[in-house]
């Protein structure tokens, strides 16, 4: 009851942007259409997302008309069972259709049935040292010319692909190369250990790898080619060819230049295998922090389908709109960017740190690196880190005013994932690039590669919330029995209660079924997703709250809470003596209750102190609530975060609950939980 009360005394949500002109977006035009065929009167994003789940098979249908699939044959059922099944084993989404996933991003079929401008620009590529245009010609030639070169080594449907590069052209053009021929990409950024490396990729038995031979960061060039040779050694004889960008290879076996791995191939005809929808495409990897990452197999059609539908009608994503993500190719999200192909966009691909900028030649830092990239550039939708705003706000950096008085004219979306985002940050964000572009705060993840919460042109923004769930996403919060608690407002599990294309067609390795079920059904059934998000729904607006990983969850006293609710008060109320935290509940077999515990990494030269952990005490008393204060506040000297940066919250719970946890290559700087473990032990 006291509960409900704190959550009916809440204040209104505080409205930030709304769309000028509706009427003129994609996703209108689709409800209208909706409206015309079905004898509909669906007037809101509300009306349709209801409709989208109430009639699963129709929606999907129009989705696949309204975004445009290129397919060889046709589909005779859109998904299994009519979409009344189970969502495990997953159900057959579009049987019968034949298909290419690289020829659906390198031949897009546009609204209204328009094609590409050959010569106009597919990719712009960036890194802190220089720029690269490569038209859609240019783009398809290169990948004809991979293609050949693999299809000459003897990849096949089915072969896996691994590449050990950063976010740039020949990455993409490696991907689409791989895919053309109905063989399964996979990534890991050249910035991981060799042992995190070798932990994924033997897993899946790669027949050829690329790699970079150099990768630039933060004005410094690091040599890679060392560690491929590692990693190709490590992983034996099934790894046939290792292509390197560059033109040293000494030491890799089975090593070629990738010039001249497509030397005389330039022209041979591109060719892309006709494969059934649900053949798979990308394998992905589980976070593994405590244990060896499980490799996620993501289907053509699922991929496809989801992120036109996200792009086009979710985003407004128009041809010739230049999209970019500041992402490694390991995270999802770059898959999501390069799908971009597919809606006519042009990718802005980025290889580099977000804090250095080319000026007259050289790389130089620059806190505004990335706002005058969008200038640069002219980039429309621009992509990042909920981590990498909360740091622009921590340095009260506004670009768009003097001294600075950067444009950012071409600038129409900004999109925020990773963890979530402060609502500080939101209103800091309108405050820093203008009142016009539509901040979406969006979360899905790795295991389904897209979106359960995305934009809306529909939509309002408000403050601290994420606009909508994504069409045909039948989205949940569940308390711990099983009840949906979405519509009185209160916190609970993030579940998603229909079937979905984009979910996983498997796990890789014999014990794959297993690993798949034990995921994401193991809580509530086969019926039911299990995302592993702590979450809260908005029922006045709509909206959605993150509140953190559900294995974060933190229970004093039987009250569940999630992390990011203590995050949100550090960041809005201690920025200058705060530069990180991190907030785990701890409980042990002795211990009646859990207790709050919360790690506080301090600024460069501001020194812990009891007078400050009686400050946040106070503040998050007034703020949330008595049951919210930590029990434990002390100072720590770094916060763990995996190789895509996100905090380690599950990995330090076990040690702090007593568990012997032994921690995957995964763990970005897996030193600093020898701090945790020495913590526990003595406190």
């Amino acid at each position: 009851m006291a509960d409900q009360q704190a959550q009916q005394q809440q204040p209104p949500a505080k409205l930030l942007w709304h769309h000028p002109s509706p009427q003129s977006t994609h996703l209108h035009t689709f409800l209208q259409h909706l409206n015309k065929r079905h004898s509909l009167s669906l007037a809101s994003y509300a009306d349709l997302h209801a409709w989208s789940l109430a009639h699963l098979p129709a929606f999907w249908a129009a989705v696949w008309d309204a975004v445009g699939i290129r397919a060889s044959a046709p589909y005779t059922s859109v998904v299994a069972n009519d979409g009344a099944g189970p969502l495990f084993p997953r159900p057959e989404w579009f049987a019968g259709a034949r298909l290419n996933f690289a020829e659906n991003l390198l031949f897009p079929v546009l609204p209204g049935g328009r094609e590409v401008d050959e010569d106009a620009v597919a990719v712009l590529a960036a890194t802190e040292t220089g720029r690269e245009e490569v038209s859609w010609r240019a783009l398809r030639a290169r990948v004809g010319a991979c293609c050949a070169g693999l299809r000459a080594v003897g990849v096949r449907r089915g072969d896996r692909v691994a590449g050990y590069v950063g976010n740039h052209a020949n990455a993409l053009v490696a991907m689409l190369a791989s895919t053309a021929l109905g063989a399964v990409w996979t990534a890991v950024s050249p910035d991981t250990g060799v042992g995190a490396v070798v932990e994924r990729l033997v897993q899946i038995a790669p027949k050829v790898v690329f790699a970079d031979e150099a990768v630039g960061y933060n004005g410094k060039v690091h040599r890679v080619v060392e560690k491929v040779g590692e990693v190709v050694g490590r992983l034996g004889e099934g790894v046939e060819v290792t292509v390197v960008f560059g033109t040293d290879v000494g030491g890799v076996r089975g090593g070629v230049a990738f010039d001249e791995f497509v030397r005389g191939r330039e022209g041979e005809e591109l060719v892309f295998e006709q494969l059934e929808a649900d053949h798979p495409v990308y394998i992905l990897y589980s976070s593994g922090t405590t244990g060896a990452p499980k490799c996620i197999v993501h289907g053509a059609i699922g991929t496809l389908i989801q992120h036109k539908k996200e792009h086009i009608l979710q985003s407004d994503i128009r041809p010739g709109d230049r999209l970019f993500y500041f992402t490694t190719c390991t995270w999802m999200m770059w898959h999501w960017l390069v799908s971009g192909l597919a809606s006519g966009a042009t990718l802005v691909l980025y290889d580099g740190s977000p804090f250095q900028y080319l000026h007259d030649g050289q790389s130089v830092k620059d806190d505004l690196a990335m706002p005058r990239l969008i200038d640069e550039l002219q980039i429309t939708q621009f992509g990042t880190s909920a981590k990498y705003l909360s740091i622009l706000e921590q340095k009260a950096l506004l670009p768009t005013q003097p001294p600075h008085n950067l444009s950012l004219s071409t600038l129409k979306a900004i999109y925020s994932t990773g963890s979530p985002l402060a609502p500080s940050t939101f209103s800091y964000v309108y405050r820093a690039f203008g009142p016009r572009i539509n901040l979406a705060s969006i979360t899905g993840g790795t295991d389904i590669i897209s979106l359960f919460g995305a934009p809306s042109p529909l939509s309002p923004v408000y403050e601290g919330e994420i606009q909508a769930l994504g069409l045909g996403m039948a989205v949940q919060a569940w308390d711990y029995t099983g009840a949906d608690v979405s519509g009185a407002g209160e916190p609970g599990d993030l579940v998603c209660v229909k079937p979905f294309p984009c979910q996983p067609v498997s796990f890789w390795g014999a014990s794959g079924a297993e690993k798949y079920r034990s995921s994401y059904f193991e809580l509530f059934g086969p019926g039911v997703w299990h995302h592993g998000d702590f979450v809260r729904f908005n029922p006045a607006t709509g909206g959605l709250y993150m509140l953190g990983r559900s294995d974060g969850i933190l229970k004093p006293s039987g009250v569940r809470f999630g992390s990011a609710e203590i995050y949100n008060v550090l960041l809005k109320f201690f920025p200058e003596s705060v530069e990180d935290a991190l907030c785990i509940g701890r409980r042990r077999e002795s211990d009646a209750d859990e207790t709050v515990v919360l790690f506080l990494k301090m600024k460069e030269g501001v020194k812990f102190s009891e007078e400050l952990v009686g400050e946040i005490k106070g503040v998050v008393r007034k703020e949330l609530s008595a049951r919210h204060v930590p029990g434990v506040v002390d100072e720590c000297p770094e916060i763990p975060v995996t190789v895509n940066g996100k905090k380690v919250e599950g990995a330090v719970k076990q040690i702090l609950c007593g568990m012997n946890v032994k921690t995957s290559a995964s763990v970005a700087n897996a030193g600093c939980l020898e701090f945790y473990r020495e913590w526990a032990s003595s406190h």
